[in-house]
């Protein structure tokens, strides 16, 4: 999910005048169900991936003779599943950092429904890209990049403090923070055109385009009906922000 492997926002410039309960309630739940993972042995978790991962070609299928909620209920609880501590770690670092702001931004029970809406857009790009595909796609990575999308949208000139090499604290423009990550995300997605199947290149680089795409535009159309919390004014030193 994050930007090159060295380089992590850890915190933004922009606080929230209203507890995130949601996007604490997201993280939660995230971290709820890995750790139920560490529980399953290895055949177990492979078939929780299958069985609540979503699998392209048989969204696709389903998608032509519907039977049942359990296929399209998918799009949803694969937003809470991950495949290592990396990809948990790295999805709700982001999500701490960006989604509190969103959340204070639409309102609790809007970022509630948008954080769904961005995952469904997500796997929506990725089932288009990639409709025979029949290793499962898991992860929050979509979901957030709709998070991403928004916050560009309600805060462009907001600051983020990032981690390089996890040791240097620099402070950088979150539109290029996000500019730079979604160009990433849509280079690769575009390199995973060419392979057999765009899900075997193991991370669904369409999900987090589709994801991001659909987050901005809920964004741009929100934008002129809500109230994003205004920027501090700029301090001698950049570091006070912080």
């Amino acid at each position: 999910m994050w930007l090159p492997q060295l380089v992590l926002p850890v915190t933004d410039q922009t606080r929230s005048r209203t507890v995130p309960y949601v996007n604490v309630g997201l993280i939660v739940a995230n971290i709820l169900v890995f750790l139920y993972e560490l529980t399953l042995s290895d055949p177990e978790l492979n078939s929780f991936f299958r069985q609540h991962g979503v699998i392209p070609a048989q969204l696709v299928d389903w998608w032509g003779d519907p039977n049942g909620l359990g296929e399209p209920m998918t799009i949803y609880t694969s937003a809470f599943i991950h495949g290592g501590w990396l990809h948990l770690i790295g999805n709700m670092v982001y999500l701490w950092v960006f989604g509190d702001n969103v959340e204070d931004a639409l309102g609790h029970i809007k970022y509630f429904f948008f954080y769904f809406v961005c995952a469904a857009g997500a796997v929506a790009a990725q089932v288009f890209v990639d409709s025979e595909g029949a290793v499962p796609v898991i992860g929050a990575s979509g979901a957030i990049a709709g998070v991403l999308g928004a916050y560009l949208v309600f805060y462009p000139r907001a600051t983020v403090g990032t981690l390089v090499g996890y040791v240097w604290y620099v402070p950088v423009p979150a539109v290029v923070v996000i500019a730079v990550w979604f160009g990433m995300q849509l280079l690769a997605g575009i390199a995973a055109l060419g392979a057999d199947s765009v899900a075997e290149q193991s991370v669904a680089f369409w999900a987090h385009i589709g994801g991001f795409v659909t987050g901005a535009a809920i964004a741009l159309v929100a934008r002129p009906f809500v109230r994003p919390r205004p920027l501090p004014r700029r301090r001698r030193s950049e570091a006070d922000m912080w």
